[in-house]
């Protein structure tokens, strides 16, 4: 009786390895982010944006996380990374990372509302509108140069004195008065 070949025997290589290689590397993912602004990676619930809420994106994963429209590859948001290297393997849907997303070149579109004085503040730069318009919320479009208001079908553009980034999209809600 001959002896069958061991599984060593029979065996094949298997090949390169399906997971993508490297520490140093970059990876992405795919997810759609809660209402609440939230993605889950890895059993760690990470904030994205809660503006982003329902929308899917993509999230490049190295030093940081950037999460990126996945269509057009325009950065979001950028967070700090609490995966470890072990944890980034295990997640699902793990990818080579393609080109890094870019920031968006065109104006930012953000929403102020006007204060009791008739001035609104983008960009640590105080904007005077005028007392009529106190209470109004307006779309205020900020580039690298200017920032242009749009208010009663009028368009008022004013030079950019400050280079502070947007930080802040949407205007605040009015506070409620309890009646006493």
């Amino acid at each position: 009786m001959t002896a069958s070949p061991t599984v060593r025997e029979r065996g094949r290589p298997a090949g390169l390895s399906p997971l993508p290689a490297g520490d140093a590397s970059a990876f992405e993912v795919d997810r759609v982010v809660n209402n609440s602004g939230l993605v889950g990676l890895g059993g760690h619930q990470v904030l994205a944006a809660e503006i982003l809420g329902g929308r899917r994106v993509g999230i490049r994963i190295d030093e940081t996380l950037s999460f990126f429209d996945p269509s057009s590859r325009e950065l979001l948001r950028v967070r700090p990374n609490p995966l470890t290297s072990e944890e980034v393997r295990r997640l699902r849907g793990l990818r080579p990372a393609g080109p890094p997303p870019r920031p968006g070149v065109g104006p930012v579109r953000v929403q102020r509302r006007i204060s009791a004085v008739g001035t609104v503040m983008v960009c640590r730069q105080v904007v005077s509108l005028g007392r009529p318009y106190a209470g109004q919320t307006v779309t205020v479009h900020v580039s690298d140069t200017t920032i242009t208001v749009e208010l009663d079908s009028q368009v008022w553009v004013i030079r950019r004195t400050t280079d502070v980034p947007v930080r802040n999209v949407k205007a605040n809600k009015p506070r409620e008065v309890s009646v006493v």
